[in-house]
């Protein structure tokens, strides 16, 4: 099982969503910005150094927001989804292929890595409640 975690970073009513490299696997697939934590690391040191190295952003991680299973062929992921803020920086494309700032009503329109999924949806439900 490999333990990953990703950030929900929020701007006013768009959430960032990141775009996965076409040459890794789940090329071109839409995701949070994030990635493995390595040993001797807490998920929050974790996320804030795979932020600074994959957006050159500095983040505040604040609480979970949710964590999923999920098993690809070729992998099994924990993924721990934090809800966070930047604190310092403007988003680079340093590792993604692109980055954009949606709204909930746009999720339908971009493929996500299946991990994801159940993500997405607990976002549309709460959005609906609000």
């Amino acid at each position: 099982m490999t333990e990953v975690v990703a950030a929900l970073i929020w701007d006013h009513n768009k959430f960032m969503i990141c775009q996965r490299p076409a040459h890794k696997a789940r090329g071109l697939l839409w995701e949070f910005v994030g990635g493995k934590v390595e040993p001797g690391e807490s998920k929050e040191q974790a996320l804030i150094r795979e932020c600074q190295e994959e957006l050159a952003v500095t983040l505040i991680v604040g609480s979970a927001f949710m964590d999923v299973t999920h098993e690809y062929p070729d992998l099994t992921v924990h993924l721990t989804l934090f809800n966070a803020e930047i604190a310092e920086g403007v988003p680079q494309m340093l590792e993604h292929n692109d980055i954009r700032w949606i709204t909930v009503d746009e999720i339908d329109h971009y493929p996500f890595c299946p991990a994801d999924e159940t993500i997405l949806t607990r976002i549309k439900e709460a959005h609906k409640n609000e």
